[in-house]
């Protein structure tokens, strides 16, 4: 065993002559223990509330979308298409147009998104979920074609669940100039009719949607009947979203963009990241500030054991041998902090996880009634070695410099 560390643990839980350095030892267990618990706490919260928004995001998001790298389309029959739809991994394959849109209702005009879809998404996604009012799913039918928007659009046209004047759509003629006489003439316009159904989500990116047929997208931007902006896939159960994503890549060549779910949703996940680092952060200065007390504690047991540092100085030990010695120390009482942190951390999580005694309020105003919580192994061992690292630059420099000075 190595003798710095062998002589540190009979140090630690050896009686001293001055009680005070036990009660300053155990108080900075207590504080790194306390600072421990709140890191574990605080980044669990963070992965419950993720989550939850990686729940909502299920509802209308694929498990992989694809788009075209450069460009709005691409064509669905080419080799690389095919090759890809019909993967081992894939369940099921959604091909969508998608683009913007004037719609007018009643004098209203209102710059939408409108997605042209096949009967295939219903299948990969849970858009039933988001769905609310007293129609079906159907968005087209011999004479007409239907629409379901999202609760905002509904707001912001002022047209109710089930409006009676159709919507009217405008779409600019593709590869066309624009007539400045006869303005109208630039346009293709499309009526669609109310399916009785409306959307909720919440995802501000989706506010102004509106979903409808392909046929009548394809028949609105002048699409070809091969053409597709986004195809939107369901991987099927046991195999993993990453492998088939890789795969995709490898075959479709980098002509085209993939992206899961998390991808889809970028800017909300890289804002929830940033301020879990940010609360990382902050509780790492936290925690550095509560092992200064073992800084404390060290500074007394140097001056107590003079006589036993001179002892093993004349036995050939060095400055460094020396210096190990209380180095080693402060590891060991932040490991004791970190593990009983992680320990009361753990089972204060799933406390709230099964029984949520700590309620968010609000009156059922939020999506959740308790704090969400997630327990992440990667943030455990993370939260361990945070607590390793800043014990050890805290008790490092200050030790140096006593044993030397002693």
């Amino acid at each position: 065993m190595n003798l710095s560390l062998y002589i540190a643990k009979r140090y630690l839980f050896s009686k001293k002559s001055h009680q005070v350095i036990n009660i300053i030892s155990g108080v900075a267990v207590a504080g790194i223990a306390l600072a421990t618990v709140a890191m574990i706490c605080t980044l669990s919260v963070f992965n419950g509330f993720q989550g939850i928004v990686a729940k909502q995001f299920t509802v209308f998001d694929p498990d992989i979308k694809v788009t075209a790298a450069t460009g709005k389309s691409f064509t669905t029959d080419s080799p690389e298409v095919e090759t890809v739809t019909a993967l081992h991994g894939i369940e099921n394959v959604s091909f969508s147009i998608e683009d913007k849109a004037l719609v007018e209702y009643e004098g209203k005009q209102v710059m939408a998104t409108i997605k042209g879809i096949d009967p295939e998404f219903e299948e990969l996604t849970d858009i039933g979920q988001a769905l609310r009012g007293n129609g079906d799913f159907v968005l087209q039918d011999e004479q007409h074609c239907y629409a379901v928007m999202s609760a905002e659009m509904m707001e912001e046209l002022g047209c109710g669940i089930e409006f009676t004047t159709p919507l009217e759509v405008y779409s600019p003629n593709r590869g066309q100039k624009i007539n400045l006489t006869m303005p109208a003439r630039n346009f293709k316009k499309e009526t669609l009719y109310s399916s009785g159904l409306i959307f909720i989500i919440n995802q501000p990116k989706y506010a102004g949607h509106i979903i409808t047929s392909d046929t009548f997208a394809r028949r609105l931007f002048r699409r070809d009947a091969n053409e597709s902006t986004s195809m939107e896939i369901k991987v099927r159960e046991g195999y993993d979203i990453a492998e088939v994503k890789e795969e995709i890549e490898e075959t479709l060549g980098s002509g085209f963009l993939v992206q899961d779910r998390y991808e889809q949703q970028s800017d909300v996940y890289k804002v929830m990241q940033i301020e879990k680092l940010i609360s990382y952060i902050f509780l790492t200065f936290i925690l550095l500030v509560a092992c200064f007390n073992i800084v404390g504690s060290l500074s007394m047991l140097i001056i107590e054991k003079r006589d036993n540092m001179e002892t093993l100085r004349s036995m050939g030990a060095d400055s460094k041998t020396i210096a190990d010695i209380f180095v080693y120390e402060g590891v060991i009482i932040s490991a004791i902090g970190a593990f009983a942190g992680i320990i009361a951390g753990i089972a204060l999580c799933l406390a709230q996880q099964y029984f949520g005694f700590i309620s968010m309020g609000g009156d059922g105003a939020f999506v959740v009634e308790n704090y969400p919580v997630e327990l992440h192994a990667n943030d455990i061992a993370t939260t361990f070695f945070t607590v390793l690292a800043v014990g050890i630059a805290a008790v490092w420099l200050p030790v140096k410099l006593l044993t030397r000075k002693i």
